[in-house]
C-alpha cells in the first residue's frame, strides 16, 4: 500500500477543492461524485441506486423502512439494489463539514469481475440480508479511495487509471464482511436477485396497479416467499416500497415540473386525492400544499 502519513487530512482536502461548496458535485471520473453539507439537515426524501459511499468527515443517518442506520468517519454505506430513504446529515458545521465520497456500481462491472476471480459463492443464510449495510473501511480499501481522488488532480491519468483503481475498490467490497450481498444480489438464481428484479419492475412500473401475486410469479416466486425476502431485503413491503416510489416522484412533479398537487398524484398513480394528501402527509409531514408552498429543499437530485 502508499498511504501518506496523514490519509484522511489528504483525502479531505482533496474532497474540499472539489466540493467548494454546499452540495453534490460530479467529478470527471464518471461515476464518482462528492458530497459536502455545511450543516445538519432535517430529513430529505431520496432513492439511493447501488453504490459505494465513503464518509470523510462529519456523520449522517437514514431511515430505511423502519430501520435507522447511522454512519460517519471512516465508514462506509454499501448500497446494493435501488432502496428509497430519508436521509439527514447529523455531524457537520462550516470548519468541518461533512464530506462524503460516492462511487455508483456498475452490474456489468460487478458481473465481470466476478467472472474473473474466485470468490466462494455465499451460504445459503446469507442470501435476503438487507440491501443496505455499514462498515469500517480497512486501510486497503482507504488507500484505494485515496489514490482514485488524487486522479482528479491528473486527469491525463483517468481514463487508464480509474477504471483499474474502481474494480480494486469493488474487489476489496467483494471480499469484505458484506461483500456477500453483492454477490447475491448478482447470482441469478438467488433470492435477492430475484427481489433485485422485482424491484427493478416497481421503478418501471410505480403507477400501475400493484398485484403482489403478478409479481411474485414474474420473479418466480411464491407468495409468502416474496413477502418474506422482499421485506428482509428492503426493509418494506412491496405495497410500502411502492407508495414511498410514487410520492418521491408527485414530490419531484410539484416541485419540479410544479404540477398542482391532483395532477401529480394523479400521474404516479391516486385515483383519490383525498388519499394522496393523506399519504403525503404522512411521508413528509406537511400536505402537499403546504410542502410546496413552504418552499422545503427538494429531495437531493439521484
Amino acid at each position: 500500500m502508499t498511504l501518506p502519513f496523514s490519509p484522511y487530512q489528504e483525502i479531505v482536502d482533496i474532497a474540499m477543492r472539489f466540493a467548494p461548496h454546499d452540495g453534490e458535485f460530479s467529478t470527471s471520473i464518471g461515476n464518482l461524485h462528492v458530497s459536502r453539507r455545511s450543516r445538519p439537515s432535517d430529513p430529505l426524501h431520496s432513492s439511493y441506486r447501488p453504490c459505494f459511499a465513503f464518509v470523510l468527515q462529519g456523520a449522517k443517518s437514514l431511515q430505511l423502512g423502519t430501520e435507522q442506520i447511522s454512519y460517519g468517519t471512516g465508514d462506509y454505506l454499501l448500497t446494493s439494489l435501488d432502496l428509497p430513504v430519508a436521509w439527514r446529515v447529523t455531524e457537520a458545521s462550516p470548519e468541518v463539514p461533512h464530506l462524503c465520497l460516492g462511487l455508483a456500481i456498475d452490474s456489468e462491472k460487478l458481473l465481470e469481475l466476478l467472472s474473473r476471480i474466485d470468490i466462494p459463492r455465499p451460504a445459503a443464510h446469507t442470501d435476503g440480508q438487507r440491501g443496505m449495510v455499514v462498515n469500517v473501511a480497512p486501510p486497503e480499501l482507504m488507500d484505494a479511495a485515496v489514490r482514485l481522488l488524487r486522479l482528479l488532480d491528473r486527469p491525463g491519468d483517468i481514463p487508464a487509471m480509474a477504471p483499474l483503481i474502481e474494480q480494486e475498490i469493488l474487489y476489496r467490497v467483494l471480499t469484505g464482511p458484506h461483500g456477500a450481498r453483492l454477490i447475491n444480489i448478482a447470482t441469478s438464481d438467488s433470492h435477492s436477485n430475484r427481489i433485485a428484479r422485482a424491484v427493478a419492475w416497481l421503478k418501471e412500473n410505480f403507477a400501475r396497479p400493484l398485484r403482489i401475486e403478478d409479481l411474485a410469479d414474474r420473479v418466480n416466486m411464491s407468495v409468502s416467499s416474496f413477502h418474506h425476502h422482499f421485506k428482509s431485503v428492503t426493509a418494506m413491503t412491496p405495497v410500502q416500497y411502492q407508495k414511498q416510489l410514487r410520492l418521491h416522484e408527485a414530490r419531484r412533479l410539484m416541485f419540479v415540473e410544479r404540477l398542482d398537487a391532483g395532477t401529480a398524484g394523479h400521474r404516479v398513480g391516486y385515483q383519490s386525492p383525498s388519499q394522496f394528501s393523506r399519504e403525503y402527509s404522512r411521508l413528509y409531514g406537511a400536505s402537499p400544499a403546504r410542502d410546496v408552498d413552504g418552499g422545503r429543499e427538494i429531495m437531493a437530485a439521484e
